[in-house]
């Protein structure tokens, strides 16, 4: 008997200074609902999740508490465990950094770097962020104080954090050592980290510049892992975090079978906040150690508010517990999972909430399961008939649209593209519908009292919507974790504790001969929109603290905009509005006029990803010769929402200048790599 497949899977670690929110809470169902997919196939899952729990902002939090830095950790590393019950967590270790085992073997890896020269002591100056936790370069600032000679005076992170300048002595990691090679690595592994404007992004910003030695001990406080022989220094969190991933298989320890068996990781997820980290250090770190490097590394977007990404500060928090609660925990890990687009931010808004579960849940499935099981119930006196094919003449159709939507569900939930597989599944949830509308049950089962072919046409036509349903109740179980069971429960069958296999599902496998419920009730009813929406825009204004903040830090941006609007003559934004925006570089390789239009030019562009795009731009008066701009490497906005133009599709924009009435393509340097995140 062979093996099975290792799969392991990592979220990031979350620094416990503060109550999880919604969008802390995707990465992790994310990478639960990676897990159960893969235990599904059969394979041999490791999931690990945990707290990062030194350094100087947790020191503070317990001083303010007044505790203990561990009292004060045990608490949250407490209730965050809660949280990942309540969300029916799968993780099959739970890593706190301030764990003995992971400790001794932090030190041991810092001492092995020091060893081998590539950590060495040296003076650091320059601005800091508590709450991140990261130096920052003046240029890397989202805002920057000055005193009235111009003196730079402090500033904010772009997180929005306040940074301070610090001087201490601190060791280095030679990260500048390594650049090369990490370049030809990425060069080499061109899928090792997803989406890829994510790795052109470090590459273009902090690799290619000049990729500084990382300062990676402080003296300034003591709350984390000292150093070996020189206790002053405590080692500085990203070495000490990052190291979780292995430390938490044994790593550095004589007991290390599980680091055998399931390094290197097959996916480790991370919010594109932290992305440098992962992609930068990490890979490095790795190298210097001598083990191989993570199979994927994958930068998710943030699940943001319409003002903005969720922040206490800003008081636009949406806490998990207070939706579960009220709709379920499948309706919140649904909602996470199909409205978040790979790789790129997606919005929360309580009419959007309301709508999947009215639309998708309620209507689409819910229905649909209603409608199956009244049927059964009417036309074959509750009991699911055989399954046998080509009985109408819609039953080879809505056949092949399942096989068709099951092999690319199994590529996206391999890939972690969950919203995309959950199109899939709710692909064969309107099929399932549409079937029920062009055979009309109801006119065959008027003709199956003297009509053997009727009759036989209205029980495959029962067999096929038990055997859909049975099929879309396995495909959720990856995400859903207890309709599934409901809908296998009111088809009469019983859902395996283990799950139902995903490995070779098909609608043929349909079990006949089961009694379905006499009556079913809805698995999701249906929500009363108005009232519901009121209710989670209330739980936002719960957090009046936040909600102070952000009334004196809106006064405060105020004031600075009038400054900023008044010297420019423009409206200013926030770094968040300017965040949203996705702009890459990208390769025109086909230009032409378009037909239909005096106005507009069809550009074909490689932005770095597998598929050529097409965006329409009316400058056709400037190139009336488009082909000019074949071969040339220009900007564009990648995240625009996709519309109609003269009959064709425009999946972006072309960015350009302009200036006395005459419009300009902005034409980048052909250096500049086609999917190349520009900030």
């Amino acid at each position: 008997m062979s093996e099975k497949n290792t799969f392991y899977i990592t979220t990031p670690i979350y620094y416990p200074s503060g109550k999880l929110q919604l969008g802390n809470t995707y990465t992790t169902v994310l990478a639960d609902a990676a897990a159960r997919y893969h235990r599904l196939l059969g394979d041999d899952v490791f999931f690990l999740t945990g707290t990062d729990e030194h350094g100087e902002k947790i020191q503070k939090k317990a001083a303010a508490a007044g505790t203990s830095e561990k009292a004060y950790l045990d608490k949250m590393a407490k209730d965050i465990k809660e949280l990942w019950s309540l969300m029916n967590i799968s993780y099959d270790k739970f890593i706190r950094t301030t764990d003995v085992d992971h400790e001794q073997a932090v030190q041991k890896i810092f001492q092995r770097l020091l060893d081998q020269g590539d950590i060495y002591k040296g003076q650091y100056e320059g601005w800091y962020s508590v709450s991140d936790e990261e130096y920052f370069t003046e240029s890397q600032l989202a805002e920057v104080y000055r005193d009235d000679d111009g003196n730079m005076i402090g500033g904010k992170a772009p997180s929005g954090h306040e940074v301070e300048k610090i001087q201490e002595e601190t060791y280095f990691f030679k990260m500048s050592k390594y650049a090369d090679w990490l370049v030809e690595y990425y060069k080499n592994h061109p899928d090792f980290v997803q989406p890829s404007s994510r790795m052109n992004e470090m590459l273009q910003n902090f690799i290619l510049p000049g990729l500084e030695d990382l300062a990676v001990t402080r003296t300034s406080f003591d709350w984390g892992v000292p150093v070996p022989g020189d206790e002053k220094h405590v080692i500085y969190v990203w070495i000490d975090a990052l190291a979780n991933y292995i430390t938490a298989l044994g790593y550095g320890s004589d007991q290390d079978d599980l680091l055998k068996k399931y390094w290197p990781a097959n996916v480790q997820l991370v919010g594109k906040e932290i992305v440098r980290f992962h992609i930068i250090y990490w890979p490095i770190m790795l190298h210097a150690l001598g083990l191989e490097l993570p199979k994927e590394i994958i930068g998710h977007g943030w699940l943001v508010m319409k003002d903005g990404k969720m922040s206490k500060s800003k008081g636009n928090v949406i806490y998990p517990e207070d939706l579960t609660s009220r709709y379920s925990l499948d309706a919140v890990r649904y909602y996470l999972l199909r409205a978040m687009p790979f790789g790129n931010d997606g919005v929360f808004s309580p009419e959007d909430f309301v709508d999947r579960v009215n639309f998708d849940l309620a209507n689409d499935l819910g229905n649909l399961l209603n409608r199956t099981v009244a049927m059964i119930n009417k036309y074959e006196a509750g009991v699911i008939p055989a399954f046998v094919s080509d009985q109408t003449a819609f039953d080879a159709d809505f056949e092949a649209l399942v096989a068709e939507k099951l092999a690319a569900y199994q590529e996206q939930m391999a890939s972690v593209h969950t919203a995309d597989a959950l199109e899939s599944v709710w692909a064969i949830v309107r099929r399932a519908n549409k079937y029920i509308d062009e055979t009309e049950p109801w006119v065959l089962a008027k003709k199956a009292g003297d009509d053997v072919e009727a009759k036989e046409a209205l029980a495959a036509v029962m067999a096929h919507l038990a055997a859909g349903l049975r099929v879309i109740a396995a495909m959720l179980q990856p995400v859903m974790v207890d309709v599934p069971k409901a809908i296998f429960e009111q088809l009469g069958m019983t859902l395996p504790e283990d799950g139902l296999s995903l490995k070779a599902l098909a609608m043929a496998d349909l079990p006949s001969g089961a009694t379905v419920v006499k009556k079913g009730q809805p698995i999701f009813p249906r929500l009363d929109v108005e009232e519901e929406v009121a209710f989670i825009a209330g739980l936002v204004s719960k957090d009046t603290k936040g909600k102070g903040r952000a009334v004196k830090e809106a006064a405060k941006k105020e004031e600075q905009a009038k400054m900023t609007e008044e010297a420019t003559g423009k409206a200013a934004i926030e770094y968040d509005d300017f965040d949203k925006v996705e702009i890459l570089a990208a390769k025109i390789t086909a230009a032409e006029l378009l037909p239909k239009s005096k106005k507009l030019i069809k550009f074909t562009l490689d932005d770095g990803s597998t598929k050529p795009r097409q965006i329409l731009s009316g400058i056709r008066q400037w190139y009336p010769e488009p082909e000019v701009l074949i071969g040339k490497t220009v900007a564009i906005v990648a995240n625009m929402k996709p519309r109609k133009m003269a009959g064709e599709l425009s999946e972006g924009m072309v960015l350009s200048a302009e200036k006395n009435g005459i419009v300009t393509v902005t034409i980048l340097p052909d250096s500049i790599e086609a999917g190349s995140g520009i900030e």
